[in-house]
């Protein structure tokens, strides 16, 4: 396997008023294609600024990360956002769907993008919506789905453009346990696909569907370790059949 993703020393500093908040301190991680590894910590670790950095959400303000062997931090606003369009599927736990669009268009936006057709597009997203069991809703809006209908149009939207990363931000948050296991179900397909999955939770069951678990507290990493014990739910087994 090649190192996807690669941080040298990335420290994360923000100013509130008089206050300085030391969000990363000296992070140095490396990640391999394919893996399928858990950021975890309490409410203010630094997990989700970490994922926001990995994920060309936002700039260390000091230290380097090399994402498929380039310099991020010298790349320009529109080669990020190509970056991020092109390699990145993003989950988050409030789903971050457009409210005044369809699930289709929803799923769609990424193509937009990247230049496809409209004919295309909706082909593709189609198939998408369908491979998470909500072709027969493709035309309701968010506010006609449940939350767990919700959050599988964002992963549809994630897988979209088939991204070589998938970042998952607290994804089973606000979801029901069957409706959980169906989506760790998916993100453990598309690791077996080749996919490269980072998965940001506070929740040590959920943590342990990944392969390997890298604890943050306080901006620093406290532990970075192959999970010996990956979680395969039977009752998830049986639902990829």
């Amino acid at each position: 396997m090649s190192k996807i993703i690669e941080t040298n020393a990335i420290s994360k500093v923000y100013k509130m008023g008089d206050n300085i908040v030391n969000a990363l301190q000296s992070i140095t991680i490396s990640i391999e294609r394919g893996e399928y590894v858990a950021f975890m910590g309490p409410s203010g670790s630094g997990k989700s600024t970490l994922m926001n950095i990995v994920g060309c959400l936002d700039s260390p303000t000091a230290g380097t990360y090399m994402l498929n062997n380039q310099l991020v931090s010298e790349m320009t606003e529109n080669e990020l956002a190509a970056i991020r369009n092109k390699e990145i599927g993003f989950v988050f736990q409030t789903f971050n769907l457009l409210p005044r669009a369809s699930a289709l268009e929803n799923v769609a936006l990424p193509l937009i993008y990247a230049g496809y057709r409209k004919s295309d597009r909706e082909e593709i997203a189609m198939s998408v919506l369908e491979s998470v069991n909500l072709g027969d809703r493709h035309h309701h809006k968010p506010n006609e789905l449940s939350g767990g209908q919700r959050q599988r149009v964002a992963i549809a939207r994630a897988l979209v453009n088939k991204p070589s990363i998938i970042l998952a931000d607290e994804p089973t948050g606000n979801l029901d346990t069957k409706t959980s296991y169906d989506i760790m179900n998916l993100f453990q397909a598309l690791h077996d696909k080749g996919n490269t999955i980072i998965l940001v939770t506070h929740e040590d069951d959920i943590a342990h569907y990944s392969h390997r678990i890298i604890r943050l507290r306080d901006g620093l990493i406290e532990s970075d370790r192959k999970n010996e014990n990956v979680t395969r739910n039977p009752a998830m087994a049986e639902a990829a059949q």
